[in-house]
């Protein structure tokens, strides 16, 4: 009997964003229950995640032995969010952090107080920690690791001491840390120190300290310096990869017809977010579907000389920009953060790259969600191929 092949599944970085992966991962599991998959049984054997898809992933790993219900949890979640459980949104939290800050950055060689203590980021992510310890049972996932209803579990994090990204890994198999140009891997026990790093957003909210291997670091979002954001995946033994994105792989292009006018701060910040979080994806998904494509001409012979193996990936992306669908929210924001952000030009349609990053408001959350689910079923046939085996109860040629 041929051996069941390891299903590994990547979920980017993108803040807010990462709302979309849950509506995505809500319909796939629709799917493969109508099929026939029993709810409780874990689709994925590895689960690697980065920023916010690093508190999803970890969020469905501790419900790896009753999956469609962790699920739906997690769902619900994200359905009800709002922003004051992310960080403080009050007029006094805002002042402390994102106001004091910019002030700094404007008249700081005056404020010598403040340069003993200078403030650490643009906003205060307290609340997050509050969330992330009632969503989270961490004893759950070490019993799910060692009953085998899940093989590894990832999440990656930028240390700003080191400079080099980190991929923090728990798993029972023996697998070895690999280590790569600016890139390494360490076994770990992963927890809610390693998820607020994962999810620090540079500038945005501040750096979390590690100790690694003896030492304190500290570190920031997960996608920064991340030039493989599939490689952990493979690294930890998957042999098909579902890839969801936060953007970008399959959005429409933006309307170049007019003169544009000069680019406000806020969408000077967007643009390089976007480049932290969306272009190393695009690019990992072209580099292993070249190599799938060398490999395929080799003969068996010469694929026994190579360390490389073909990747079987399926990816599924937003199908509308998400930009200008966070454009049509911002005024759901708390108006102290509202107020900030309009400050740098958050606030219009061509700024609303840097808001769709922060805007964990349930109106926001609610249609990204609703719009993963209708790019997976859109994406039906190939969901159904992608999970056919012989251990998983769907059918090869089922009916769609």
């Amino acid at each position: 009997m041929q051996d069941k092949k390891k299903i590994g599944l990547v979920l980017t970085g993108g803040g807010a964003r990462a709302a979309y992966q849950v509506g995505v991962l809500e319909a796939v599991s629709t799917i493969l229950c109508e099929a026939g998959w029993a709810p409780e049984k874990n689709p994925y054997d590895i689960i690697c995640g980065t920023s916010a898809g690093a508190i999803n992933a970890t969020a469905l790993a501790c419900h790896a032995d009753d999956f469609c219900p962790g699920l739906k949890r997690v769902v619900h979640v994200w359905e009800n969010f709002t922003a004051e459980q992310v960080y403080r949104a009050d007029s006094l939290g805002v002042l402390r952090s994102g106001a004091k800050w910019l002030s700094l950055l404007s008249f700081g060689w005056l404020l010598r107080t403040w340069k003993a203590n200078p403030p650490n980021s643009l906003l205060d992510n307290t609340p997050l920690v509050s969330l992330l310890n009632r969503m989270l049972n961490l004893p759950r996932l070490d019993a799910a690791l060692v009953d085998g209803k899940l093989h590894a579990l990832a999440v990656t994090a930028s240390s700003y001491t080191a400079g080099k990204h980190m991929t923090f890994y728990q798993s029972e198999a023996d697998i070895d840390p690999w280590v790569r140009t600016q890139r390494v891997a360490i076994r770990s026990q992963i927890g809610v120190e390693h998820l607020l790093a994962s999810a620090a957003i540079p500038l945005i909210f501040p750096a979390t300290p590690i100790f690694c291997e003896g030492r304190r670091e500290y570190f920031g979002d997960g996608s920064m310096r991340q030039v493989a954001p599939i490689s952990p995946a493979i690294h930890l033994g998957a042999d098909k990869v579902l890839v969801i994105g936060a953007g970008r792989l399959m959005e429409p292009a933006i309307d170049q017809s007019r003169n544009a006018q000069y680019p406000s701060l806020a969408q000077i910040a967007g643009h390089a977010l976007s480049s932290i979080f969306l272009d190393s994806i695009a690019s990992d998904i072209e580099r292993l579907n070249r190599i799938n494509q060398t490999l395929s001409v080799l003969t068996d012979e010469q694929r026994t000389k190579t360390p490389l193996r073909p990747i079987e990936m399926l990816t599924i992306a937003p199908s509308e920009r998400l930009d200008t669908i966070a454009s049509r929210h911002i005024s759901s924001l708390p108006r102290p953060v509202r107020m900030l952000l309009s400050g740098i030009g958050a606030a219009e349609v061509r700024g609303a790259a840097l808001a769709s990053y922060l805007l964990f408001e349930k109106s926001y959350t609610c249609e990204l969600i609703n719009l993963g689910r209708k790019d997976a079923l859109a994406h039906k046939t190939e969901i159904l191929s992608f999970f056919s085996s012989q251990d998983t109860g769907v059918a090869e040629n089922a009916e769609i």
